[in-house]
């Protein structure tokens, strides 16, 4: 297995969670998410990435 094609972590290291959203407030995955992390097939890991995009778009305010 080449380390170059290992998709790396979406943790910033900021761990707390949201006790409202269930979602870490660094990468906003839930703990389920993070666990499994490690165990994702590259294609789950690649879309979970998007999907964690678009959950800090909606958690994020700009006001």
């Amino acid at each position: 297995m080449s380390e170059k094609s290992e998709i790396k972590s979406p943790c910033i290291s900021v761990c707390a969670m949201d006790d409202l959203t269930g979602l870490c407030q660094g990468c906003y995955r839930t703990i389920d998410e993070i666990k499994g992390w490690w165990d994702m097939s590259q294609n789950d890991q690649k879309n979970l990435l998007a999907t964690l995009d678009e959950r800090q778009l909606q958690q994020v305010s700009f006001d």
